[in-house]
């Protein structure tokens, strides 16, 4: 990929979203804010068009698309408890940059510098645009690893998190449509081998390194075997217009 927006608009990354989510939820603010007050588990694909909506908006879209997107966003936590903190929102726009560069080096394969670093300054955006000061987004991708490592430590997956994480793994019967549960066996081993093991093991998610390293392969075909443009058609559909 050669530009910013040639990693923002690839459609496979989705595969890394079970393992964003789950990570976002092992921090207890913001699992007692999704299972609180969120309608995850009734409508599941609602939840991520609403997500995937929000980062085209900000990592593609024109100011004015990226300014309503995060307009939106903020309507949708007012009155949720700590879900306009700086802290939470900052570990969950990390989660989106972190889990997707790990979702392209595993499909294709790493950035260049140049084009990495545009990745990740675009990144910050999913946390500034809200409540994140532009302060503490970490300054480099250096910084960013180090923040990462520090972060693992002081996540706690509790009940509230292994609830919602159910849910997303073994969504309930006519929440998601039948191409969607066709495709959750191998959502599951990818979501796991995407994981911290320390993570993993919290959820109490199976080890299963040869069936896992089997569906990564996979997905790494079927992702080079997808024409570009058809990867590319999600951002097409879910791009809000200005």
């Amino acid at each position: 990929m050669s530009t910013a927006d040639d990693y923002l608009a690839e459609g496979s990354l989705v595969l890394g979203g079970g393992a964003a989510l789950l990570l976002q939820l092992a921090h207890p603010t913001v699992a007692r804010a999704v299972a609180g007050h969120s309608r995850f588990a009734s409508d599941p694909m609602r939840r991520l068009r609403h997500t995937l909506g929000y980062v085209y908006a900000i990592g593609l879209g024109t100011p004015e698309v990226a300014e309503a997107a995060a307009r939106a966003v903020d309507r949708a936590h007012r009155g949720i408890p700590g879900a306009v903190d700086p802290e939470p929102q900052l570990w969950v726009a990390a989660t989106l940059y972190g889990v997707g560069m790990q979702v392209h080096e595993v499909l294709f394969r790493p950035l260049p510098d140049a084009v990495a670093d545009e990745v990740y300054t675009v990144s910050g955006r999913f946390g500034t645009s809200l409540q994140v000061p532009e302060g503490m987004w970490p300054a480099t991708r250096a910084d960013f690893a180090a923040y990462w490592e520090r972060m693992l430590p002081t996540l706690a997956v509790g009940e509230e998190a292994r609830a919602v994480a159910h849910g997303i793994l073994h969504p309930a019967r006519g929440t998601v449509p039948a191409w969607v549960r066709a495709v959750l066996p191998l959502a599951r081993l990818t979501t796991a081998a995407l994981l911290p093991e320390a993570i993993r093991d919290a959820y109490g998610l199976p080890r299963r390194p040869r069936r896992e390293r089997a569906a990564l392969a996979l997905a790494r075909a079927l992702a080079r075997l997808t024409p570009r443009r058809i990867r590319r058609l999600p951002s097409r559909l879910l791009l809000p217009r200005g």
